[in-house]
């Protein structure tokens, strides 16, 4: 079977990438904001987010397995949502207002709100049903159960990633009335921030909130466990270590990431700052780094316990 990279995700990579290249020039030389932050801040990273999520997704699904028809035409969904999403996200920016949570009933508006609770959902699914789909086969060549594992688990992870992002929009009692780049009136139903206003101080480049909870915080961090695991497994192939140990050491990073991910979900839940972790979230994550080293620590010493095979050609009668 010919290994080729899925054309319409690599496609979508390439967009985002030129994408990024444009939104740059905006916060260089577009001085509007948004709530405090510069008004290209968003789409800039949306589009170098999702170049290197859509660069994961084409080069996974080249990897030897069953059912490409669905696994691609499943992909290519995917690509087309995030494309006009991005778009849309795109298009809001350059008319100085919001996209997300914007209740504004002017036409384009509402379209806009139409399409984000149309196709994010439906992205969400098709996520899901690609994900189960590859739970029950091989997909690496030579049987590498490794890097078959850490494309599984990341595909896990990046769907936790996104139904975290839903956690945005359940907060539906949370009303916010401001004013948008070009100073119109704008109401915002929903948002990121937890105990603390919408537009508050961040942090550079993410803004992710300094003074309270973040749900972007969870939701980046999970979208992007997938590129983790893959590079994980990649840069595991490169070290000589036992399949058995790099598959274990594959499945420790989950977990450990997967408690990474839940305690920062719960982090954000009780409005706390990431940069300002009280000490029950510093207990949490150092008893969570405390038990992954161990997993790793166990595992290597097993390693080096475990005889190499032996290589010595059979001798010919």
């Amino acid at each position: 079977m010919t290994k080729t990279w899925h054309r319409p995700t690599l496609w979508i990579s390439g967009v985002m990438a030129a994408l990024t290249l444009v939104t740059l020039g905006g916060l260089l030389f577009d001085g509007r904001v948004l709530q405090g932050a510069p008004l290209w801040l968003k789409p800039f990273k949306f589009a170098v987010s999702l170049a290197v999520y859509s660069a994961t997704l084409s080069w996974m699904l080249s990897l030897p397995h069953k059912g490409k028809r669905w696994t691609s035409g499943l992909a290519t969904l995917i690509a087309a949502i995030l494309f006009a999403d991005v778009a849309l996200v795109a298009i809001q920016a350059a008319r100085g207002t919001f996209s997300h949570y914007n209740t504004n009933d002017d036409t384009w508006n509402q379209v806009v709100q139409f399409m984000f609770g149309t196709s994010i959902p439906l992205m969400f699914l098709a996520n899901v049903v690609l994900a189960v789909i590859l739970s029950f086969q091989k997909l690496a060549a030579g049987n590498d159960r490794s890097t078959m594992w850490a494309v599984r688990t990341g595909l896990y992870l990046a769907i936790a990633g996104m139904a975290a992002g839903y956690l945005m929009v359940f907060q539906i009692d949370k009303h916010v009335e401001t004013t948008d780049a070009a100073g119109r009136a704008v109401e915002l139903r929903g948002g990121h921030s937890v105990g603390v206003p919408e537009g508050g101080d961040g942090l550079p480049v993410t803004a992710w909130s300094t003074t309270g909870g973040d749900l972007r915080i969870p939701h980046f961090v999970g979208m992007h466990g997938l590129q983790v695991m893959v590079l994980l497994a990649l840069g595991l192939t490169l070290v000589a270590l036992h399949e058995r140990t790099r598959l274990r050491l594959v499945l420790i990073a989950f977990a450990g990431y997967a408690g990474l991910l839940a305690l920062l979900t719960w982090q954000a839940l009780r409005g706390e700052p990431l940069v300002q972790p009280r000490l029950t979230t510093l207990g949490l994550a150092t008893g969570l780094v405390a038990v992954v080293a161990a997993g790793v620590a166990w595992t290597l010493k097993s390693e080096r316990a475990t005889p190499a095979p032996d290589r010595r050609p059979v001798p010919q009668r």
